[in-house]
């Protein structure tokens, strides 16, 4: 049974609007179950609604690693959503799963070797930014997403450094960085 939505989230012009603005924590519970046949999404996309590789569905991906859906990011990912185009807000979904600290769905973008030097709207890189979100808006799997990019081959010049966090320094020394 599919679970009762607001209705301004069964409406899908004003879905596709919010994902285009980034109303990413309000369209959170169209995500919230697993995808399949009773999905409002899924129904959507069977519609055609959400074509592959159209805007919405772009940024219908850069949503579900914003809100660490990772089962959804994969979903969207084999339906044809480009991650790297889901930029409306600024950051592409590998951007946003890194930054809100997402490590699950970080490793499902590794994984499927997602490119690790896409840069977002102000210039940074996934690392970049990660390193920056680690010092500024910290989490608790921020240094856990940090290795992972790293050790996946993430240009760790691509990191200030020093940073001002003490323990991301040591994850970046380790790579390689000097100040």
């Amino acid at each position: 049974m599919r679970a009762t939505l607001p209705s301004e989230l069964s409406d899908f012009p004003a879905v596709a609007a919010g994902l285009h603005r980034g109303d990413f924590t309000r369209l959170d519970p169209l995500f919230a179950e697993p995808p399949g046949p009773l999905s409002l999404l899924t129904s959507w996309i069977a519609e055609g609604r959400f074509a592959a590789g159209s805007a919405a569905l772009n940024e219908a991906v850069a949503c579900a690693c914003f809100n660490g859906r990772t089962s959804w990011v994969a979903d969207l990912l084999d339906r044809g959503a480009d991650l790297l185009a889901g930029s409306g807000t600024g950051l592409n979904g590998f951007h946003w799963a890194a930054n809100r600290g997402r490590l699950e769905t970080v490793h499902l973008l590794l994984e499927r070797r997602m490119p690790l030097e896409t840069r977002n709207a102000y210039g940074g890189t996934v690392l970049g930014g990660t390193v920056w979100a680690a010092v500024h808006e910290p989490r608790p799997t921020h240094r856990a997403i940090i290795e992972a990019l790293l050790t996946a081959g993430a240009d760790v010049n691509e990191a200030e450094y020093p940073s001002g966090d003490a323990e991301v320094d040591r994850l970046l020394e380790r790579s390689g960085a000097r100040g």
